[in-house]
């Protein structure tokens, strides 16, 4: 029985090896890499110290020197465009009454070629009835003259 309690904890226990290995590595993460991860977290602390004093206010400075420059960029071209659309409305609210003025003075144009057009009919009506007048009363003559020759 000595041999399998042996046998049992060469093969199936390795709690020793590996709180063994454990010590191991404790032993060299604290030696190591200790003082190098404390060095790291220093040159950090540097840097972020660093940005915090002096790089964050040049950047706050030079941004906002930048858009206070873009912000009136902005205004002279937002000027700019409304005074071109104000002069568009204009040229658009001119063109539109020139076009009102022709079309008006078009149906006038068309009113008095209309009336000229009626009294030209009227004119043209009245030269018919009078053709058709005398042609009757020369017809009227022709049949009497006619009615003479025919008593014969």
């Amino acid at each position: 029985l000595p041999d399998v309690g042996e046998i049992y904890s060469r093969l199936l226990d390795h709690r020793p090896v590996i709180q063994g290995e454990i010590r191991y590595f404790v032993k060299e993460f604290e030696e190591k890499r200790g003082l190098r991860e404390l060095r790291v977290l220093e040159n950090l602390k540097n840097t972020i110290f660093e940005t915090n004093e002096h790089v964050l206010p040049k950047c706050e400075q030079a941004m906002h020197d930048n858009l206070n420059e873009a912000f009136k960029r902005l205004q002279a071209a937002n000027d700019m465009i409304r005074r071109l659309q104000e002069k568009e409305h204009e040229e658009r609210k001119l063109q539109a009454d020139k076009r009102v003025a022709r079309e008006e003075k078009c149906v006038a144009h068309w009113e008095e070629f209309m009336k000229e057009q009626q009294s030209k009919q009227a004119e043209v009506d009245e030269e018919h009835r009078k053709a058709m007048e005398r042609l009757k009363e020369q017809y009227s003559d022709m049949e009497k003259e006619l009615a003479k020759y025919a008593s014969f």
